[in-house]
């Protein structure tokens, strides 16, 4: 169904505002404001503000939904064995370039999804679940195939790590092409740019296993110790 015009601009100022302010700091009567409708409208076609920032997210990871299911389908119709970790990641990757749409900005997503982790909204990270679990299970059992060597407690950290690159990488896209430019000359198209974080997430997800064990046994000085060196001036 074609959303109407009201539903659009209630859409696009929520997806602004939130992006700019944050979730819990955005009113819905700046939202009606911007788009020039009145509070009643909100409640009439998203019936809540918890409604109205999943519907916020719905309107990107729909699409995006569809055509990484699309693009996995055609992956592995086309192998015979599942498909290695690049080529997962450059389907990925190739989603997530196309998932804007019309009027959509790819850079105001990335910042509403880092929102999504940072603020507290569960509401919204529980719908996530329920609405894409089937696709991101999916992915994540394509990812499992591709890195056998990891655990699933480190798999699930990389991927986390990983995506919290490209959150950070999209989302501040302006301020990294500004600075590109005035400090090594370069014009970076999105693209070029996803090129480059291509071998940053690969190598993330193929780096050895570290022993967290042995890391956590070194022996740091206690609070009380760096407390009572600081008085004295000693070191240990």
């Amino acid at each position: 169904m074609v959303p109407s015009d009201t539903v659009t601009r209630i859409l696009d100022a929520a997806e602004v505002l939130f992006a700019e302010h944050g979730f819990s700091e955005t009113s819905l009567r700046r939202i009606t404001s911007r788009a020039e409708v009145n509070l009643a409208a909100v409640n009439y076609h998203f019936g809540s503000k918890q409604a109205l920032i999943q519907a916020v997210f719905f309107r990107y990871l729909d699409p995006f939904s569809t055509d990484l299911h699309r693009r996995l389908n055609d992956l592995e119709a086309g192998e015979a064995d599942a498909p290695g970790l690049e080529t997962l990641l450059d389907t990925l990757f190739a989603s997530v370039l196309e998932m804007p749409s019309e009027n959509h900005d790819l850079r105001t997503f990335m910042k509403l999804l880092g929102l999504a982790y940072s603020q507290t909204q569960g509401h919204l990270r529980d719908e996530l679940r329920s609405r894409y679990g089937d696709i991101f299970s999916r992915f994540l059992e394509l990812l499992r195939r591709a890195t056998p060597e990891l655990p699933d407690d480190e798999r699930f950290w990389r991927l986390h790590f990983m995506l919290g690159s490209v959150i950070f990488t999209l989302s501040g896209l302006n301020a990294l092409r500004d600075i590109a430019a005035h400090d090594y000359h370069q014009r970076v198209t999105i693209r070029e740019l996803a090129q480059r974080l291509k071998p940053v997430a690969l190598h993330a997800l193929r780096a050895p296993v570290a022993d967290i064990g042995a890391a956590a046994m070194v022996d740091y000085p206690s609070r009380g110790q760096v407390t009572s060196h600081a008085r004295t001036g000693t070191h240990s």
